[in-house]
């Protein structure tokens, strides 16, 4: 067995790939046309100061959000690499308003791929880490019947979720269900290597992350949350509060370290703001994989159904016994007053 710090992106997933003996080798060539994209982008990230690619376009995306120039690099990368040896039959992209159909001929396209191409954007001028998000579903339908039916999957259904972190270093991060692993880019030879095998997330969160200039617009029971998040649930002292404001860097923050992201709904967002199948379902997944937990307030992130391809939802996701304490309280008529949380469209 070769040295971990030597083991690439691509070598590991062929080697967990012998766990499956009837495996074609699409779903791992897709993973690493991901890895791939990845590294393109982040080559971008890390000049952006030095080429015309910082600041906005001027246009908004499908969400209403300023796009930033990165935004669309990040996008056209994913859409060009993902899915090169016919694997994939459908995209979605947080960017775009409608899923785009990929003529895979002659491949499989056994899966659908949903990505956030470059969350945290609004940062990106302030040089403050970002993220990618993916997911993998396989197609449930026959070729000639492929629909948005295929997108809209529970995350119970994901075959692989992940995300790529671009900061101090640059990070891949992902599970296909059998554990959750980091890969570290290293510049000088171009290649992800495995850095962090089989993260676990401690049991108990230590650190909470929310933005806390939305008090006013949360409900009574939320703010009574945060409050015993920040001075202490029993008598024990508070968590420490970090908040970067970019999804990716506050989870992977959190997920080495022990720690709970909340983005609850506001009485400008009641159905949340973070997008379903783009963000919450494919952390949820990771989160979980890594003993973890995700919720919406009413239960598991990955039970619910989505209904659209732009579907938002509240979000309360991290270490497992924090999140069940979140989910307990919000669940209580006694605790507080309002709207807490999701529970709608869940499947069974």
């Amino acid at each position: 067995m070769p040295n971990k710090n030597l083991l690439n992106v691509e070598s590991h997933i062929l080697d967990m790939q012998r766990l499956h003996p009837s495996a074609s080798g699409d779903f791992t060539s897709l993973l690493g046309d991901i890895a791939f994209a990845a590294k393109v982008i982040a080559r971008e990230v890390t000049r952006a100061g030095l080429v015309d690619i910082l600041g906005s376009t001027g246009a908004s995306n499908i969400q209403g959000e300023t796009v930033q120039k990165l935004d669309d690099y990040a996008n056209a990368i994913m859409l060009k690499f993902v899915g090169r040896r016919g694997q994939v039959c459908l995209m979605a992209s947080e960017e775009l308003p409608d899923p785009v159909r990929i003529d895979f001929r002659e491949g499989s396209g056994k899966y659908v791929v949903v990505f956030d191409p470059l969350d945290g954007s609004s940062n990106i001028d302030a040089n403050v880490s970002i993220g990618t998000i993916f997911s993998i579903y396989r197609r449930r339908s026959r070729i000639a019947a492929i629909c948005n039916d295929d997108l809209l999957q529970p995350g119970r259904e994901l075959a692989a979720a992940g995300y790529v972190v671009y900061g101090s270093s640059t990070m891949f991060v992902h599970t296909t269900g059998h554990g959750v692993h980091g890969y570290t880019l290293d510049p000088g030879i171009g290649e992800f290597l495995l850095s962090h095998e089989n993260i676990k997330i401690p049991f108990a969160a230590g650190i909470y992350s929310v933005n806390e200039g939305h008090e006013p617009l949360w409900s009574p029971a939320v703010r009574e949350v945060v409050r015993r998040l920040k001075y202490g649930r029993q008598e024990s002292g508070g968590m420490s509060a970090r908040y970067i404001g970019s999804l990716v860097a506050d989870f992977h923050r959190n997920l080495l370290y022990g720690g709970v992201f909340l983005y609850p709904p506001t009485t400008k967002a009641p159905l949340g703001k973070l997008r379903l199948l783009y963000e919450a379902a494919p952390l949820a997944m990771i989160a979980e994989n890594a003993g973890g937990y995700a919720s919406d307030g009413a239960g598991p992130i990955l039970d619910l159904v989505p209904q659209g391809v732009h579907q938002r939802t509240p979000l309360y996701l991290g270490s497992r016994e924090t999140v069940l304490w979140i989910e307990k309280m919000l669940a209580d008529p006694e605790f507080g007053s309002g709207s807490n949380g999701g529970g709608s469209g869940r499947a069974v």
